[in-house]
């Protein structure tokens, strides 16, 4: 054989150039939709120079001297709101854990996986406020048909969490408890559930974060809470009343998702120590 050092060195080949005719193509599809979007909107540039200054305008309107008068009664209706969000988050967790543990990967079989991630994915398509509009028919405009709404509308998204939760969680418990000689529900309660609880217990909460939002839209459609009152009061410009409103649904969100957000990191914390000490 030839030596290595005696090899005649081999041509080196040129990389060919990258075509970037499809990338151009693509970034003039996305440029024309974007200059589209603008034309369909019909917007009056005249006025566009002018929302800084009616932005300014009204904001003093409404926070230059909020009306405290209305508190009492402001509280009671964010309590509404609150308490429609959360037995929205208890019935649309409740039925996604239910539903979206089955259309998890080595759980279901797929006759039952694809219909259900395609409910998932339509349910996901269709706004609360208009599975709202939809329920109003039925139940009339009360705060039960705005906790109805959420609790369907987040059966999309809170469902497509929990089979991505199981997916990823480690089969190893469960595979143990099928072997063992355990049906599909003991491998669920008892190699799944374990692991994948506080995960679950998480997103619950989050959901709840998600409602307290929702809720406020819910009630400019008639439904009840702190967004019917603020809708009320921006009809009649009063706008003193309007920036007292604003000001307790910030304050309370925001309280909302800070302890939330807590508990959250606190289970989740829990979660952490309890798979070190497994490894350990």
């Amino acid at each position: 054989m030839t030596p290595v050092a005696q090899q005649e060195p081999r041509a080196m080949r040129v990389p060919t150039k990258p075509r970037r005719l499809m990338v151009r193509l693509v970034w003039l599809v996305v440029g024309l939709l974007f200059v589209g979007s603008f034309w369909g909107l019909d917007l009056e540039w005249a006025k566009i120079g002018e929302l800084p200054s009616d932005v300014v305008h009204y904001f003093g309107l409404m926070f230059s001297d909020p009306d405290w008068s209305k508190l009492p009664e402001a509280l009671f209706q964010t309590w509404r709101s609150v308490s429609m969000a959360w037995v929205g988050a208890l019935l649309g967790v409740a039925l996604s854990t239910l539903l979206g543990i089955p259309a998890a990967e080595g759980v279901g079989p797929i006759w039952i996986r694809l219909p259900l991630r395609w409910l998932f994915a339509v349910i996901r398509a269709v706004p609360e406020v208009i599975i709202a509009i939809i329920l109003l028919t039925v139940t009339g405009l009360t705060p039960f048909t705005g906790a109805l709404a959420l609790a369907i509308g987040g059966i999309g998204t809170h469902a497509k969490w929990t089979y991505e939760t199981i997916e990823a969680t480690p089969t190893g418990a469960g595979e143990a408890v099928k072997a063992a000689g355990g049906n599909l529900l003991q491998m669920v309660r008892w190699g799944l559930w374990p692991s994948a609880s506080p995960e679950l217990m998480s997103l619950g909460l989050y959901r709840f974060e998600i409602n307290v939002r929702t809720s406020a839209v819910l009630g400019l459609i008639g439904v009840g809470g702190i967004g019917d009152m603020l809708t009320g009061y921006v009809q009649f410009r009063d706008w003193s009343v309007v920036g007292m409103l604003i000001i307790v649904v910030i304050v309370v969100t925001m309280t909302i998702d800070a302890v939330s957000g807590r508990i959250r990191r606190r289970i989740m914390e829990g979660a952490k120590s309890i798979e070190l000490d497994r490894i350990v």
